[in-house]
């Protein structure tokens, strides 16, 4: 294998004899430590071909890292041939046509700095070193998404390599059924080279409002919440998070450390719209911090980055919601008082607006109905913390379970979560299998959520 590759890619081959093999394999959440074959840095489209044509000849399963960001622990599989992209991102800007061709090492700080430049953006993370194609390629949602629609809903075509070593381009209009599985089916069909992405007109400021209350009237504020999520407009995203307030200033050192509840909200249109509209979250109740503040578009991106850091230790549960009644919100709460983890959060997470002007089977994709997303991120350092932190997020969840619709996002779904796969797609899933097994019939890219190919009988 070693010499095949060496005679077959241009780009870095790192082995496990190799000073830098713990760097090439160590993956953004902690609490995994894969051990890979080999870990290949792409320099193109033409080493990703090469690469999987040798993984497919000697029959190995391939991984591939992009921006890394997998609560899962996937971009590195444990016996793969490990494809690390991050040294494909590139960013181009057709200003004219509002599309951005992306290579899927990219982060979403490497699109907005580019985008912004000619005054546009799209659907991305809120985390700014999130990778741009297994944001966009499961789901994607942002503060831009109820405005302009999730990551899927942007994609206008895709250059992906698939399992037999091909290098096809997906869209509407050529390799149909793959576009489609592509929007929503993650990595499970090839590895995506490049992303052609539309562009909308944003910034270069919006406003953003933030407002922290006491743990003790979370009941209180879920419930102001959900009416001004309910009437709100599409220019507006509004988050409401239980977390811990950061140990830093401005917030009150009596606060530091201890559970609060935070809504968070973005307005991409006109400023002074933007202000009136977000007004109402910073002078209701009784915050013990509150800002409106008009800021750059990159800036807002990048507000939640230094909670996300590499080399934390994380676990999920996610949930789709149609409706935050007050037995849901009750639920959320007596958990959320006892928030376990140094960097846990709990939060709702507005759909509605350009989301849900999508059929469901419009692309692999389907919940573009649900009314919010309700995700549970728990957070820590230490590993002897591992049993007690998973088991409470898993307490969490399962409380929550009555109030939700059965989906899940799929770029949400923890290792351990197997057996929801098909939730992250409902009615789409049988024809995702069909398709699997017509691209990938030997389940070659299965170091992801998988979708196992149909069988014939």
């Amino acid at each position: 294998m070693i010499h095949t590759l060496r005679d077959r890619v241009r780009g870095e081959l790192t082995l496990p004899s190799d000073a830098g093999w713990d760097e090439a394999r160590t993956v953004w959440n902690a609490r995994f430590d894969p051990h890979p074959l080999a870990v290949v840095r792409c320099r193109d489209a033409a080493d990703v071909a090469a690469a999987v044509s040798v993984a497919r000849e000697l029959g190995l399963p391939v991984s591939v890292r992009s921006g890394g960001h997998s609560y899962a622990g996937l971009a590195v599989g444990d016996g793969a041939l490990a494809l690390d992209l991050s040294r494909m991102n590139a960013v181009a800007i057709d200003a004219e046509r509002r599309v951005a061709v992306v290579e899927p090492g990219a982060t979403w700080a490497d699109v907005d700095r580019e985008s912004q430049l000619h005054g546009l953006g799209t659907t991305g993370a809120t985390v700014s070193s999130v990778g741009v194609a297994g944001f966009s390629l499961g789901g994607g949602s942002g503060y831009l998404a109820r405005k302009h629609g999730l990551g899927v809903q942007n994609l206008l075509s895709l250059e992906v390599v698939t399992a037999d070593g091909r290098v096809l381009r997906a869209s509407d209009s050529e390799n149909e059924d793959l576009f489609w599985a592509l929007r929503g089916g993650s990595g499970n069909f090839g590895v995506v080279t490049a992303l052609e992405i539309r562009l909308h007109a944003v910034g270069p400021e919006v406003v953003t409002a933030q407002a922290f209350h006491p743990i003790a009237h979370a009941r209180d504020v879920l419930h102001f919440y959900r009416d001004f999520a309910s009437g709100a407009t599409d220019d507006v995203s509004a988050y409401a998070f239980v977390l811990r307030v950061p140990p830093v200033a401005p917030f009150p050192i009596e606060q530091h450390g201890r559970p609060a509840v935070a809504l968070v909200a973005c307005h991409c249109g006109d400023v002074a719209a933007g202000r009136a509209a977000l007004a109402p979250l910073t002078e209701w109740g009784e915050p013990f911090l509150a800002a409106l503040q008009t800021v750059p578009y990159t800036a807002a991106q990048q507000a939640f980055d230094a909670g996300m850091p590499s080399g934390l230790r994380w676990y999920t549960r996610a949930h789709y919601m149609n409706a935050l009644d007050d037995p849901a919100i009750d639920t959320f709460v007596r958990h959320a008082e006892d928030l376990a983890g140094p960097f846990t959060m709990a939060y709702f997470e507005p759909m509605g607006g350009a989301i849900a002007r999508t059929a469901p089977d419009a692309a692999a994709f389907p919940h573009h109905d649900a009314a919010y997303g309700l995700h549970i991120l728990a957070g820590w350092s230490e590993p002897s913390d591992d049993d007690a932190l998973m088991r409470w997020t898993r307490a969490f969840h399962t409380a929550m379970t009555p109030y939700a619709t059965g989906g899940v996002y799929v770029n949400l779904l923890a290792a351990d979560e197997g057996d929801r796969i098909p939730s992250a797609y409902g009615a789409n899933y049988e024809r995702l299998t069909t398709l699997k097994a017509k691209y990938d019939p030997e389940n070659m890219f299965r170091i992801n959520q998988n979708v196992p190919p149909r069988r014939s009988v």
